[in-house]
């Protein structure tokens, strides 16, 4: 069975905790958003619990009468619990050690296995095509599990908001940007 996962990085936001809305320039992103996909046919929308991640997608849930359905292992990883000044090399340094863990943090290691869990879940389902709304930094880990080569350079490359097509057939897949700025 082929399968089609769309993974979304969230709209702009105005922060970084669970609860930041999306700017003005984001609501403006996010119904630019429903409209490139509404040529895709979704069988399910599983978000991060986030605001910013349900209000990028709530335009095409609405479009398409879709539920939006809540996933807590989308979350954002946490770095770390403490505030970290030099918080960009701590994040570089998590890319080049999977296994680094910082005060009350997640490594990228655990926060990847959970978001590996939940595409694996998918895979094992009946269902086609699935369109996923997550953050920066676990999509990234996401996409490192199926392309090694995906670092924190790629990660500081994407946009708010992104958009990448994961085809599965049989044992086979692809991974394609498909989000043009």
């Amino acid at each position: 069975m082929k399968k089609k996962l769309f993974l979304i990085r969230h709209c702009q936001a105005e922060g970084q905790e669970a609860d930041a809305p999306l700017t003005e320039k984001g609501y403006k992103q996010a119904l630019e958003l429903a409209s490139s996909l509404n040529n895709i046919r979704a069988d399910q929308i599983i978000s991060s619990p986030y605001l910013r991640a349900r209000l990028t997608i709530d335009p095409y849930a609405k479009d398409t009468n879709l539920e939006i359905k809540i996933d807590t292992r989308l979350s954002e990883r946490v770095l770390s619990t403490s505030n970290l000044p030099d918080w960009l090399d701590k994040l570089r340094s998590t890319f080049d050690d999977m296994d680094l863990k910082l005060e009350g943090g997640e490594t990228s290691s655990e926060a990847q296995a959970r978001i590996v869990e939940v595409v694996e879940e998918i895979l094992d389902s009946n269902i086609e095509n699935t369109v996923i709304v997550t953050h920066g930094n676990i999509l990234s880990l996401l996409l490192r599990h199926y392309q090694n080569s995906f670092g924190f350079e790629q990660w500081k490359s994407l946009s708010n908001p992104d958009v990448f097509l994961m085809q599965f057939t049989n044992n086979e897949y692809t991974v394609h940007r498909v989000w043009k700025e």
